[in-house]
Formats: structure tokens, sequence, C-alpha cells
């Protein structure tokens, strides 16, 4: 027995513990005693391994010399094949959002108003191929100015896609991207060697060894002229000069020789050079042909092309890539510029739709040829508020057609149709007797033309003709469709042309547009009609000083877009603006801009009324380190250029200073503001400060005082503010906050305002 545990032990793998195994068959083996007394036991397992099972033998300090053992099967690990995406994988952020405020900040009397709000932001992969987007927020509160709203919208675009595939192309698996590392490694070296190479060659002319040849050979004919010189005097004087005659020629000499050694020197090394840097050409070239680093190249440079969506896909197809890079359909998911479903943006044309917010569904798709359609209801003369009303359904449809790159050279033709209400808000009742609902049917043609006149230079222009008003029509008798097609009116016909220019020597960018709408002519581009409309702008965009100082200039007639203007509202007012930015590193931030403004009033007697005021605005930020602690100070300055009788504003004609101040710290953050609020009844001084401490990780609370100073009415306002986040494990963030401010109220006196916020936050 002793034999045998000698056996074992001499056999076995020992591994540190000194815990029985549980769940195992256990033996006895008993043990008889050392000579000197002592059991043979340790505190360490010993294993003896077989086919497929092994012996565990377990000594431990027992009185007796018996040694527990645990018996262990092993199984044999099974084969597992390849792991296979999930069919979605899924991350975003879902957020919950409760407002409250005693006293809304408006023109519009509202008191205890709260309001919830639930968003969603997902980014989807199906099958880890195909990346879409999806967002769903819905509102409700008991405000009478907001209607209660839920949107939904699903998104795919091209671009998302080709970032798939861009990332895919730089980590085409581990084995390549190893390959490539080395190849690129490779790379720094030849170039390394063709710099050495080429400093090499060009040696002997560089103008510092030039001037040193220069030298040598002016010594050495120095050396020569005092030779001739000494060798006169030596025969007048009857004796030989010997080591003043020759010191100037051996020094020459010597200089010489070691110019001619070096000359030697270099090219012998330039030739080991050039023929290192064959072999290593060579080797480059096997290595490329063999780990595919063309294909990565090739790869990555038709995802970056500026060719077609078509061009993209028959150089990938010529590729012959995996499926692991290229998933099916790639070549229509390249072609697709986007796809929508639910509330979406449509924006095509000048003169067709432009920013027009759809709810139903969109898709634009460009191989080599254009193809866009767009078809859902919109919210015309409809915002957040008067939700009390009826609203009159509104709806578009539109297909373009054309050929060319969207982003290059093309041409679409565009046919759109829907409803749209600019004349009333809804049908009215007038004596009981219903008005007959009128058709507000609008249709209309456009051909656009984009050129690209070489890398900075684009031109775009756009003709359409759309169908007459409804009481245009009626006049004649005329459907929608035969009033488009009647040629000899020119009311109904409007011109488009945009200019995007770039001049590479100087950073100059110009921007340039001008419209004419006829007074008849309508789209879901122009709010307006019965009067003939003309509008233009030009912005210049113009660097200074290597990109510190940017100076933007721009002029506009005719350029606000505003849904409640009258219908045959045209404004003939040219608005100027100016704007400079200076960025220099270690300084602050400065820009100053001077911006148009204005506002449309309509009297009650149906008239509209348009003032106009201008703003000045003067920032300077800087955010910087002192003692190694990071600070932020924004100094901002505001102006209004207006009277009373201009706008409903209650700070008219008013200026406005602010100065904050931030300090990160490492557990605290600390900022405190001045301001100064100045106009011709009253001045209002206000200070606050505040602190956000992070307790921990998971923790943070702040806090801070708000003091506010009414001159005239010499009343005093003292405010506060407090927040705490806490950020719960798989669970997600809670952050609260609260506030007592003050607004405007009545006889321009202040009034207490509470508002408070309840938010959560997931991020997955």
């Amino acid at each position: 027995m002793f034999l045998l545990f000698a056996t074992v032990i001499a056999m076995g793998q020992t591994v540190p513990g000194g815990q029985a195994m549980p769940g195992k068959k256990r033996m006895d083996v008993t043990v008889p005693f050392a000579g000197n007394g002592q059991q043979l036991a340790d505190s360490e397992f010993m294993f003896v391994t077989a086919v497929c099972s092994r012996l565990n033998i377990m000594p431990i300090l027992v009185k007796y010399e018996t040694v527990k053992g645990y018996w262990e099967h092993q199984r044999k690990p099974g084969v597992t094949g390849p792991v296979r995406p999930p069919f979605l994988v899924v991350h975003g952020n879902v957020m919950y959002d409760l407002y409250y405020q005693s006293n809304a900040d408006t023109p519009y009397l509202q008191k205890e108003s709260y309001q919830h709000t639930l968003t969603t932001v997902l980014t989807v992969k199906v099958k880890d191929q195909y990346p879409m987007h999806v967002a769903f927020t819905t509102r409700m509160g008991n405000s009478p100015l907001y209607r209660n709203l839920t949107d939904f919208n699903l998104q795919f675009t091209n671009r998302d896609f080709k970032d798939m595939l861009m990332q895919r192309a730089q980590g085409w698996d581990g084995l390549r991207l190893k390959q490539w590392k080395y190849l690129d490694s490779l790379k720094g070296v030849i170039n390394a060697k063709e710099q050495e190479i080429g400093r090499l060659q060009h040696w002997d002319q560089d103008p510092s060894q030039l001037l040193k040849l220069i030298q040598i050979r002016e010594r050495q004919l120095y050396g020569r002229l005092n030779d001739s010189i000494g060798r006169l005097k030596d025969s007048l004087a009857g004796r030989l000069h010997g080591p003043d005659s020759l010191r100037h020629d051996n020094g020459a000499d010597s200089l010489m020789a070691r110019y001619k050694a070096q000359y030697e020197e270099n090219k012998q090394k330039l030739d080991s050079l050039q023929a290192a840097l064959a072999k290593l050409q060579r080797l480059y070239d096997v290595k490329n042909r063999q780990f595919g680093g063309d294909k990565k190249q090739l790869l990555l440079g038709a995802l970056n092309g500026r060719g077609s969506n078509k061009e993209m896909a028959d150089k990938l197809e010529n590729m012959n890539l995996p499926d692991s890079v290229l998933p099916k359909g790639y070549r229509q998911l390249l072609a697709v510029r986007s796809f929508g479903i639910g509330r979406t943006m449509v924006n095509y044309s000048e003169l067709t739709a432009k920013n027009i917010s759809v709810l139903g569904m969109q898709v634009e798709y460009n191989p080599s040829y254009y193809f866009a359609f767009a078809t859902g209801v919109v919210d015309y003369r409809f915002r957040d508020f008067v939700s009390t009303q009826n609203r009159t359904h509104q709806y578009l449809n539109l297909i373009r057609i054309g050929t060319g790159n969207k982003d290059r050279n093309n041409i679409i033709l565009t046919y759109y149709t829907g409803r749209k209400q600019l004349y009333n808000f809804n049908t009215t009742v007038t004596d009981s007797t219903p008005i007959a609902p009128q058709d507000y049917r609008i249709m209309g043609l456009s051909l656009e033309g984009h050129w690209a006149l070489g890398k900075n230079t684009s031109i775009t222009g756009e003709l359409a003709k759309s169908s007459l008003p409804y009481y245009a029509r009626a006049e004649h008798g005329e459907s929608v469709m035969g009033s488009v097609l009647q040629l000899h009116d020119h009311t109904n016909e409007a011109y488009s042309i945009k200019a995007i220019s770039l001049i590479p020597q100087t950073g100059t960018r110009i921007n340039a547009s001008y419209k004419m709408m006829g007074a008849n002519f309508q789209s879901f581009s122009l709010y307006t009609t019965g009067s003939r409309q003309t509008a233009w702008n030009v912005r210049v965009d113009q660097p200074f000083f290597k990109q510190r100082l940017m100076l933007t200039g721009a002029i506009k007639k005719n350029e606000q877009v505003n849904v409640y203007q009258l219908l045959n509202y045209n404004s003939s007012t040219v608005f100027k603006s100016l704007q400079a930015t200076l960025r220099m590193r270690k300084w602050p931030v400065l820009s100053v801009g001077y911006f148009p403004s204005e506002q449309i009033t309509k009297l009650g007697d149906g008239r509209l009324a348009e003032n106009q005021f201008y703003t000045l605005v003067g920032t300077a930020s800087h955010f910087y380190k002192y003692h190694h602690i990071m600070m932020s100070t924004i100094l901002s300055y505001t102006q209004f250029y207006n009277k009373q009788a201009d706008t409903s504003f209650l700070y008219f004609n008013s200026k406005n200073i602010l100065l904050n101040h931030t300090v990160f710290l490492d557990a605290f953050t600390i900022n405190g503001s001045l301001t100064d609020a100045i106009n011709t009844d009253y001045k209002l001084y206000g200070i606050d400060g505040s602190v956000q401490w992070k307790l921990r990780s998971w923790l943070t609370v702040g806090g801070g005082m708000k003091y506010n100073w009414q001159t005239t009415y010499n009343v005093a306002h003292i405010g506060y503010t407090g927040m705490c986040r806490v950020v719960i494990p798989k669970v997600g963030e809670l952050a609260l906050m609260a506030d007592k401010g003050f607004v405007p109220g009545v006889n321009r006196q202040l009034v207490a305002n509470n508002t408070g916020r309840l938010t959560y936050t997931k991020t997955f």
C-alpha cells in the first residue's frame, strides 16, 4: 500500500487547495506513518490522470494513517459550431421627464402646469448587418396651450450602412488585422529607407556641403600661392622655410582627402541601402498579395469614393469579399439614401417640399438613377397650441424621378399633390348654416438640375408650375390638373437658382440664392399666396490669419418663413447681419454678431404689421487650467435695438450682461454668475452661486442660492435651487431638480416661478 501511495505521489499533479471537493465519489487509502513519527499528509491535492477520467487524492492531516481521496469523472468537451449573431441587437436610451411650472414665462397666462414626456432612441442591428434607428416620443400634460403628441420614427440611411462597412473593413478579422499591422510597419521601414536614400543622393548638392567644398578649393589655391611666394623669399634669403610653405597646402589636402573619403563612404552606404530597399519592396509585394492588403485599400477607397452608388457597388462586387464584410443585398442598401416610416422630415427642393414634417413614409433611392417618394399627413398652420380647434386634414404625396448622383450632377423631375389649408384654420359656421367646404387641393410639377463646376463650385436651378388656388380656378371652372397645364398663364410659375462656391486660395465661402414666385404659385415650401414674391440671400464667410479669425456677412430679402403671415404678405425689407469669431490658442474665444429679427403681428382688423429690430451679441469664453485646476469663464453682452411699440417684449431696447465662472475640482463643481439687465424702466441685478458634490460614483447632490435686486421698485428677491442625481446599477439614472426663480409679471414687477423636474434615464 505504501508503494502504491508513493507511486501516486510520483505520478500525480499538485493543485493548491485543502478543501473537499463536493459532489465527487470518495475513497479511503490507508497509509502507514513515516519513520520519524509524522504522517505522510499534506495540504495539497494529488491527481493521477487517465484517458477519460482522473484520480483525485486529497491528503488531510488526521490522527490516523488514512488519506481521503475523491474520484472525478471528466467528460470530453463537446464540439461547438460557429457562433451565430443574434437576430436583433438593440442599443439606445429611454428617458422619462416630468416637468412642473407654477408660472409660464410666455405672453399667455398659465399657472400650475405640468408635462409628462417619454422618449426612447434606439440603434437596432438586424443580424448584426443592417443598422436602423428607431425613435418614439409621447407627451401629455394639463396645459391648454399644448396638445398631447405621440410620434414614432424608423429610419435607415446608407450613411449608417457605409459606416458599418468601414468598421468591418478596418477590422476584417483578427488575423488580417495583425497581417495589416505587419504590412503597415513594413511600409514604415520602406519609407524610412527611401528618405535616407534621398538624403544620400542629394548629399553632395546640399548647400552646406557645396560651401565646404568651395572653402577647401580656396584653401588649396591659397596654399599654392603662399608656397610660390615663400620659395621666392627662400631663394633671396638663402634658406628654405619648409614648414611655413607646406602648412596651408597640407591642411587643404587633408580636408579634401576627408571629403573624398566621406563621399566614397556615402556612395557605398547608398548602394547597400538601395539593395536593402529592393529586397524590402519585394517582400512587401509578396506579403501584400498573400494578406490581401490591396483589397483593404480598395475597399476603403470604394467606400470613401465620390462616384455613384452603382459604381461603388460594382467595385465591391469585383473584389470578391466574404459575406462577413458585405452582407446580402448590399448593392440595393447602398443605393437607399434614406428610408423612414412615421414622423419623418421631407427636404427635397426649394419650390416643392422643403423642411416639411410628415407623418407617413418617405424613401430616396439613388443607384445610377434617382427615385424618391413621400406620402403622409402634414401639420400645416398648427403648432402645439390652439389644440381646442378642429384641425383640417392635410396631406402630401410626392414623386421624384431623375438621373445622376444626388450629391453631384443630376436632373430631377418632381410631381407633387396634396391638400394644404392656408386660408382658414377650420371650416367655420355662420348663422347655423355651414359653409360649403372648398377644394384646397394643390398640384404641381418641378424640374431641378444640379451641376458641380469643378471641386469647389456647384449651381442648382429649378423651375416649377403649380395649380391655381381654388378661388382662381372657380372663376373659369378649371380642374386642378387643367390649371397646371395652362401654359399661357405665368402667375402660377416659380424660378429658383442657388450657387455655392469655395475659393481655395483665400478660403472664401460664398452662398447665394434667388427665388421668384408668381402670385398664384402654390407648393409645400411656400406658405403665402396671392402676391408675387421675390427673395434673395447672399452670405460670405472669410477666414483670416490661418483660420484664427472668421468673418461672416449676410444680406437677405424676404427670406423669413412664418406660417402665420397673411396670404398676400410680401416683405420688401432688406436685412443685414455680420459676425466675427476669433480663435487663438491659449486665448479666449471672442465672438461678436449683429443680427436682424422681425416680428409679424396680425391686427384686429385683419391687417398685418411687421416690426423689425436688431440684436447685438458679444461673447468671450475661455476653458483653461490654473494651478492644475480646470476652469471655465464666459462673459456675454446682449443689446436689443427696438422700441416699445415694435415688440411685445417686456425688456424692449434693453442691455443684458452676464459673467459666469465655473471651477472643476475632483469631487466638486463650483459655479457662480453675475447678471445685469438694464432697460428704460429699471435695472435688475442678480447674483447666484451653486455647488455640485459627487459624494460617490453613483451619487451627486447640489444646491445654490440666487439674489435679485430690482431698482425703481426697490424690491429684493431671494431664490434657491437644488438637485440630486442617483445612478442605480442595471436600473438607470434618476435626477431630481427644484428651482425657485422669478419671471416678469404684471406692472413690470417680478413674480415667483417655481419649477421642478424629475428625470429617469436608462442607457443600454
